[in-house]
Order: structure tokens, then C-alpha cells, then sequence
């Protein structure tokens, strides 16, 4: 297959992970080119989902005092970062992640 996997084995991707080798690499990048764009989106979603349920799960380990309202407000200030936070809920402390 011609194109950009015609690379020397020495010439690594820059978004390769150092725990990723070449092959699995590639074949991951034709996996996503046969799924097409609304494939790709999906796994986007689950990946984003994903990350978000394990962003929870930390802030509640750290902080298993914290309700659910205040996990999701957590998870903003994490995200959204202090001034947007402070701007949604004016009247609120703001909560470590």
C-alpha cells in the first residue's frame, strides 16, 4: 500500500505512543479509514464518554463527599476551567477535581 506508511520503520509517527509499535499503529489507522466518518464520530462519542466516567470515578475517589451535583460541577471546573465555572454558578464555591 502505497502512502504515508512507506516510511522507514525508524521514522515514527508524531502521535505514535512510545508503547505502540508501528504495525499496530497502522493497522489501528485502516481500521478507522474502513469504519468511514460516521464510524470514526461514534468512537469519538464512546471515547469522550469514556474519559468523562473516568474523570468522575477520580474526583469521587478523591473526594467521596462530593454528591452528584457537585461531581458534575468538579468535572466543569476541570474541563471548563475556573472562569466559565464561576460565570454558570455565580453563587458556588468552587469544588478541587
Amino acid at each position: 500500500m502505497a502512502g504515508r506508511f512507506d516510511l522507514p520503520r525508524s521514522t515514527r509517527p508524531v502521535s505514535l505512543s512510545a508503547d505502540t509499535s508501528l504495525d499496530a499503529h497502522e493497522a489501528q489507522i485502516l481500521a478507522y479509514r474502513r469504519m468511514g466518518g460516521a464510524g470514526r464520530v461514534a468512537v469519538m462519542f464512546r471515547l469522550s464518554e469514556s474519559a468523562r466516567r473516568w474523570s468522575i470515578a477520580g474526583i469521587r475517589r478523591r473526594h467521596p463527599e462530593y454528591d452528584d451535583f457537585q461531581l458534575r460541577r468538579a468535572l466543569a471546573r476541570m474541563i471548563l476551567g475556573d472562569d466559565l465555572v464561576r460565570r454558570v454558578w455565580p453563587d458556588r464555591e468552587l469544588l478541587d477535581p
